[in-house]
């Protein structure tokens, strides 16, 4: 079945004017890093570092791979593309959000030429981790398992 984003806050829906070009599914890490809150004296927080991540296609076969920064989504092709966020909406607990990018030109030809936005949709896991990050932790790295479908879209 084609995919329908229906069901996704109005926030993440990629405009009218566009089709699904690929659908893929991310499984993979993201890095956090312990860092001294900003403008907070003596706070600290765990901070997004970046995704390394698998793109495959939905029979399981890898396609692509997403690694940041800046985040960016490259086909087995060669082709790539970066993106900007234009917004992200609550995926339930313990989910990273769901989130819509719009795409910047793509780098090399193939399956990323022409794609407008990314959505990231049906996320599982990726949160910053629960342990505590305090001055003795500064500049420590852990890494978090998620999951996320990645849906590429193009102008119709």
């Amino acid at each position: 079945a084609a995919f329908s984003q229906d069901g996704l806050p109005a926030a993440v829906q990629v405009p009218a004017g566009h089709k699904v070009a690929m659908e893929t599914v991310g499984v993979g890490q993201i890095t956090y890093e312990c860092r001294a809150k900003k403008d907070m004296a003596g706070q600290f927080e765990w901070v997004f570092v970046g995704p390394a991540a698998a793109l495959n296609d939905r029979s399981g076969r890898m396609v692509g791979k997403y690694f940041g920064p800046p985040a960016t989504w490259e086909s087995n092709d060669g082709s790539k593309v970066t993106a900007t966020q234009l917004a992200v909406a609550p995926a339930g607990a313990g989910n990273i959000p769901l989130q819509l990018v719009k795409a910047n030109p793509a780098m090399g030809t193939g399956a990323m030429s022409g794609v407008t936005h990314i959505q990231r949709v049906a996320t599982q896991g990726g949160v910053a981790p629960a342990m505590a990050c305090n001055a003795a932790g500064t500049g420590q790295r852990q890494t978090v398992r998620y999951q996320a479908d990645y849906i590429f879209w193009k102008a119709a």
